[in-house]
């Protein structure tokens, strides 16, 4: 498939540093110099060889109804028709949408749209439910206001100390490395991690303590006398009663809960209050919790106590995964929002969002179910009865994913929207093969909240069509008129979400190019964008932050007698979410080609266990096979899984944070025993 005889402008197709690259003629991959992200010309492995995602001969290329290639009208025509009869039988709830946060802004804006406008249904989230869910709860709990990094990247350049809750960046976007080359690192994880290798400090609790750490932590700083007690008077609200929620915490009851040694948390408390610039982050694994949002909670109260954030070179911030994590979530496909980060349930955003679209208000349905209650919800007898998906793969990537499949079979009808025949698609009864990421143009919105443009750079193969035009097709099918061009899809989206928190209203295609980057909030064109959203006053009435008392409580499923290990979850340096690009990429699979159970020598002798030997891992859920893997990287009590592939996830506990409504990936109780 060629490309231009130009090297073309654009950004990675994976993680949320949106790396710059250019892709030139042969679809030759290089870095880019002028993307902050990676401005040093680093790319990952992943970055190094996405070009193979365009040219695998696995691309789909034809509509397929009930597994065999049928024109794209007769597809079209029956996706329409279906949904259609379902909708006038069970009514419009019976029709369900899921979407992805690799999906661009245009994208997750019109699915939003669709869903509610060509569907009237309120039954739509995506997957970035999984992803930053409870970070983003707790941050508009905190400042009013969700931008998972509020500060650009580079800020991390010059600090002096930096702590990562949770985070292993040097597998998962390793550019982000180059970041962190200068300041003493702190990292909090139950694995020694490529990350926490480079650490100069590393804190190993045990899984489904973050939250105790974090309030071990905060104890430590206000009984050391080291809260910046002029910045919370100045700039906060709730001290004093997080203060006196921190009284059953001392040092040595956090020590015997975590496993993390007393003089390590004050170390760890010290380094971070005796500099000038020290930043505090967290990751999935403090956050992919059923106590994830009281978790992130936590260290930002410790942030807001050392007179972090809101302040140039320090802050608090969530390292996003997922591409457009952060755009993903902005502009409508999550369940409780509208584009411009509204609330659904928002009279105002309602009638705002309403006019842009040309409805009544009051044909906008309320809030849906969440990502995981929707899919737990497919086939039942109260739930969707169809369902259409968009860049995600649900049977590899959710929790208790065997009880998911069986959901998922349950379907009347399932549509699903992908370039390869992932194994989601495999179950659909419609599969549309849509464009790739350097096949079309599109904004993307990184883990600093900076909004950058992808370009098309290469033609698809013949057959292949855009997840626009597949929504503009059945929209017009059901009765209504959508866009399709990205650039005025965008201009669309720019309307929608003038005047709500995430504002793009000045923002647009000519600024990005130019700027290589425009900051949200930007409301109007001569606006500079804005890199640091606090440094004025938080995003509350009042212009401060919040400190919200929590409390730690144990996992949702502790080890017993039956499973007595643990289990946690991540990725690793070559592949990608589900894997379902990644695993088609022979350098990528030569890498890392299965996936494996980590285990602690100790626990390994004591199951007669040598590395390499199949091993059978399971839980309450299901069970899953893979090779060991022995490593002292990893605690006693404690194994680790890979989820790119199929069985990690069989797995994991669907348990839901009661706010963000996040399931326990990270943590669960399982057995271990060599396979007969």
């Amino acid at each position: 498939m060629p490309g231009s005889d130009v090297a073309t402008k654009t950004h990675c197709p994976y993680c949320a540093l949106q790396c710059g690259m250019e892709i030139g003629p042969g679809l030759a991959i290089s870095p880019r110099t002028d993307i902050p992200a990676n401005a040093s010309g680093a790319l990952c492995q992943k970055g190094w060889t996405a070009g193979e995602l365009l040219t695998n001969g696995e691309r789909l290329t034809a509509p397929l109804l009930h597994g065999e290639p049928v024109d794209w009208d007769v597809a079209l025509d029956y996706v329409a028709y279906r949904l259609s009869a379902i909708r006038a039988e069970h009514g419009p709830d019976a029709v369900a949408v899921f979407g992805g946060g690799g999906l661009t802004n245009e994208k997750a804006y019109t699915l939003g749209k669709f869903a509610r406008v060509a569907l009237g249904t309120s039954q739509i989230d995506y997957n970035g439910r999984f992803c930053m869910s409870s970070a983003a709860a707790a941050s508009i709990r905190a400042f009013g206001l969700d931008r998972g990094m509020p500060f650009p990247i580079t800020d991390l350049d010059d600090a002096d100390v930096v702590m990562i809750a949770g985070g292993n960046v040097a597998e998962t976007m390793p550019p982000f490395v180059r970041h962190l080359d200068g300041p003493r690192l702190i990292v909090i994880d139950p694995r020694r991690t490529q990350t926490a290798k480079l650490a100069w400090l590393h804190l190993q609790p045990t899984p489904g303590t973050d939250l105790a750490l974090a309030l071990g932590l905060l104890h430590l700083a206000i009984a050391d006398g080291l809260a910046d007690e002029e910045y919370v008077a100045a700039r906060t609200t709730g001290f004093d009663e997080v203060r006196t929620s921190l009284s059953a915490w001392w040092p040595e009851r956090v020590e015997r809960v975590t496993g993390v040694p007393v003089h390590h948390m004050r170390q760890a408390v010290r380094a971070l209050a005796a500099v000038d610039k020290a930043y505090i982050l967290t990751g999935r694994g403090a956050e992919q919790h059923a106590k994830g949002t009281d978790t992130v909670t936590a260290f930002i109260n410790l942030a807001l106590a050392l007179g972090l954030p809101g302040r140039q070179g320090s802050g608090y911030g969530c390292v996003t995964g997922q591409g457009n994590g952060q755009g993903g979530r902005e502009h409508g496909q999550k369940a409780d929002q509208l584009p411009g980060y509204r609330k659904i349930d928002d009279p105002a955003a309602r009638e705002h969002v309403a006019r842009v679209w040309g409805i009544p208000a009051e044909d906008i349905p309320g809030p849906g179910r969440s990502a995981y209650e929707l899919l737990d919800a497919l086939g039942t007898p109260e739930g969707p009865k169809a369902l259409m998906l968009f860049g995600s793969n649900p049977v590899i990537s959710a929790p208790a994913a065997e009880h998911v499949a069986e959901r998922i079979g349950a379907l009347d009808l399932l549509v699903v929207c992908d370039f390869v025949m992932s194994e989601t698609a495999a179950l659909a009864d419609v599969v549309f093969p849509v464009t790739q990421w350097a096949e079309e143009s599109g904004t993307m919105t990184n883990l600093e909240g900076r909004v950058l443009l992808r370009r098309r750079a290469a033609t698809p193969p013949e057959g292949v069509r855009s997840d626009l035009d597949v929504l503009a097709a059945l929209a017009r099918r059901l009765g209504h008129t959508f866009e399709t061009e990205p650039a005025r899809v965008f201009d669309e989206l720019r309307r929608a979400s003038a005047g709500g928190p995430a504002d793009y209203s000045g923002i647009t295609y000519e600024r990005i190019a130019g700027e290589t980057g425009v900051f949200w909030p930007c409301p109007s064109p001569e606006h500079p964008g804005t890199p640091r959203p606090f440094l004025d006053r938080f995003a509350h009435p009042d212009g401060r932050a919040r400190f919200v008392p929590v409390q730690h409580r144990p996992a949702a499923e502790e080890p017993d007698e039956d499973y007595p290990l643990y289990l946690s979850t991540g990725r690793v340096l070559a592949h990608y979410q589900s894997g379902a690009q990644t695993r088609r990429i022979a350098p990528l699979v030569q890498a890392a080609p299965e996936p494996y159970v980590e285990l602690h020598p100790d626990l390994a002798e004591q199951l007669d266990i040598s590395a390499g030997d199949v091993v059978r891992v399971s839980s309450r859920r299901g069970e899953a096979k893979a090779a060991a893997r022995i490593s002292d990287a990893i605690r006693r009590d404690t194994v680790f899984m890979p989820f790119h592939w199929e069985g990690a996830n069989r797995l994991t506990n669907p348990a839901l944070d009661p706010t963000s409504r996040m399931p326990e990936f990270k943590v669960c109780a399982v057995r271990v025993e060599r396979d007969s």
